[in-house]
């Protein structure tokens, strides 16, 4: 069959067909999917997508919290199609390297934190938290320490669906899969204010919410705490962004007891919240700092770790081989793409432009949605933000887990051109940064209508008054 032919030519219907056949979708439940049939995507362009029946959608998801710079940027379609040419692959291994990983990575120093001299390179966010929990428990014991194992992270925090990605992260629905979390990682509670604070102020709250950290590491013992790791923001936990006071106290606390810190910047990073990074907006200092997504904006895989200073002269001048790596380590075509979107991003004044335009726009769009019937609360970082949708916004009473609010809402969005993510109770979007103030207004009147949309539905089915 003749592939080009087949595209044009298959129906939704086929392709729906096809994909119950033989495709598993990431969490997923295959059954579900298969009778009801999958959503067809066929092209995309600037901050929009296209599906097979030829409905236009404005993705505020950036596809997966990644596609920063856009659809269609022929800047990384060029450097693709050049690297391609000239060398599509080869490995890291044995004493060898490639242009584009070696000129990746000086950018990389180049636009994160001055700590930062030295990158390893994964395929994915997932494969670099794996090595963050193989890099911190190997410096730890070239150090003469090799008690120190224990990593803590949060509760409801994302770190990946690998084994120990899964395991850092601190979903229960993940954990009850597979015998998770793996030894040595253990969690504290996440800085949620309105479920865990509202009795106090945010600042307060933030405090409290960080000495739980503390609190963990008199628990395990210091001496055997490795690390803390944690998202400057919470994002496919439902974009929980912490109270002001919370990253510096946990800074302070990482300090004192000479832990390491580890910020998992793969949604945060590369301009999301209106900086290079997230934890330079939260004026946190981490020693390794996860990244993906961001930074091909997605049009090809690629991740990894910065490592600070401080991890790296050990593991260089004391740690002799690191029995750790990947295939893909370093992937020259990754690695082009990755230098074209910095590039592009720098280009663009991307980063500016969220924090003094598309950011701020963003922010006044949000207060406006709080008057809405179903909005309990309304926050945004950057160019990312959360709706809480409740039943009461006098006593701030949740809808029941049996009605999924939220998944009603995502219907209602996907039915009228919008892709919003549903977490529990919360909508939460992350658009492209290109996005205009235009293109923002263009959102807030698709997601007020949504909102409408859902308010009327849970009237009508007696779920409020």
């Amino acid at each position: 069959m003749n592939t080009v032919t087949s595209r044009t030519t298959r129906s939704t219907a086929d392709w729906q067909r096809a994909d119950a056949a033989h495709f598993l979708h990431p969490f997923t439940d295959f059954q579900s999917l298969a009778r009801k049939g999958s959503r067809i995507i066929t092209r995309a362009d600037n901050i929009y997508l296209w599906d097979s029946e030829g409905h236009k959608i404005l993705d505020a998801m950036s596809g997966l919290w990644c596609v920063n710079v856009g659809y269609g940027q022929q800047a990384l379609i060029d450097a693709a199609t050049r690297q391609l040419r000239e060398l599509p692959f080869y490995n890291a291994f044995f004493q060898t390297a490639t242009p584009p990983p070696i000129e990746l990575a000086e950018l990389l120093c180049e636009v994160t934190p001055p700590q930062f001299n030295h990158v390893f390179f994964t395929g994915s966010g997932s494969e670099g938290n794996d090595t963050v929990v193989r890099m911190v428990r190997r410096y730890w014991d070239v150090l003469g320490q090799p008690q120190r194992q224990v990593i803590i992270s949060r509760k409801n925090a994302y770190h990946g669906s690998t084994m120990a990605g899964a395991s850092l992260g601190g979903m229960a629905a993940m954990h009850a899969q597979g015998g998770l979390p793996i030894p040595g990682i253990v969690h504290i509670e996440q800085p949620y204010w309105y479920a865990l604070g509202r009795s106090m102020s945010r600042d307060d709250f933030g405090r409290v919410a960080a000495r739980w950290l503390e609190d963990k590491i008199l628990e395990v013992g210091p001496d055997k705490v490795a690390a803390f790791i944690g998202e400057p923001v919470q994002g496919a936990g439902g974009v929980i962004i912490p109270p002001e006071t919370y990253w510096p106290e946990i800074q302070r606390i990482c300090d004192q007891y000479g832990i390491l810190l580890v910020s998992d910047e793969v949604i945060c990073g590369f301009g999301r919240t209106g900086h290079w990074f997230g934890c330079e907006r939260f004026g946190v200092r981490p020693d390794l700092m996860t990244f993906a997504k961001g930074v091909t904006s997605g049009y090809i895989p690629l991740g990894g770790v910065m490592v600070g200073d401080r991890v790296a002269t050990v593991m260089i001048e004391q740690g002799g081989e690191f029995e750790h790596g990947y295939t893909y380590s370093g992937h020259p075509t990754a690695c082009a793409v990755g230098v074209a979107n910095i590039r592009l991003i720098r280009e663009l004044g991307l980063v500016q432009h969220v924090r003094d335009t598309a950011g701020p726009h963003l922010a006044k769009l949000f207060e406006t949605l709080k008057d809405h019937p179903l909005v309990g609360d309304a926050e945004t970082c950057g160019l990312m933000g959360a709706l809480l949708l409740v039943k009461n916004k006098v006593t701030g009473e949740l809808f029941p887990d049996e009605v999924g609010i939220g998944m009603v809402c995502r219907g209602h969005c996907f039915g009228n051109g919008l892709i919003m993510r549903a977490v529990g109770n919360r909508m939460i979007m992350a658009p492209p940064l290109v996005m205009t103030t235009a293109q923002i207004d263009e959102m807030g009147s698709l997601i007020r209508r949504c909102l409408d949309l859902t308010l009327e539905q849970a009237r009508r089915e007696g779920w409020m008054a």
